[in-house]
């Protein structure tokens, strides 16, 4: 349900219950907790972001990863690792970089703060029954 990726925050899908007049809604949306190292992140307002306990959180998989492109594990950890480190080392020195993660969105800095916005395609792969409040609530 969740995955670390190690230096940068948490990627996770959390049920949430929506009531509205007529009826009421569970839909499964996604969610990005940030962990980064707060001194990259001086003058940066972010979003405080919960995941609930429950949901199981799984390091990053770097051989499934290794699989999607033929690299060794190895190599795409040590990519992973510098690419997460380029980008803090890219927002303490205030430069906003947005860092854009292929179907799922973009982590951006937009007037000082910084947040996770997600693609549309992804919150519609994640709820089939409830797109539209999802679509609405992300």
């Amino acid at each position: 349900q969740g995955v670390l990726v190690p230096g940068l925050g948490t990627f996770a899908v959390v049920p949430e219950q929506i009531n509205s007049t007529e009826a009421a809604y569970v839909v499964q949306r996604p969610v990005f907790q940030l962990d980064m190292d707060m001194s990259c992140l001086r003058e940066l307002v972010f979003p405080t972001v919960m995941i609930p306990g429950d949901i199981v959180i799984m390091p990053l998989d770097y051989w499934w990863l290794s699989q999607t492109n033929s690299l060794p594990p190895d190599v795409v950890r040590g990519c992973v690792e510098e690419t997460i480190l380029l980008y803090s080392f890219q927002l303490r020195d205030m430069q906003r970089p947005a860092f854009a993660f292929e179907n799922i969105g973009i982590l951006s800095c937009q007037d000082n703060v910084l947040c996770m916005q997600f693609h549309c395609s992804c919150i519609a792969g994640l709820e089939s029954q409830d797109t539209w409040v999802a679509l609405l609530l992300t």
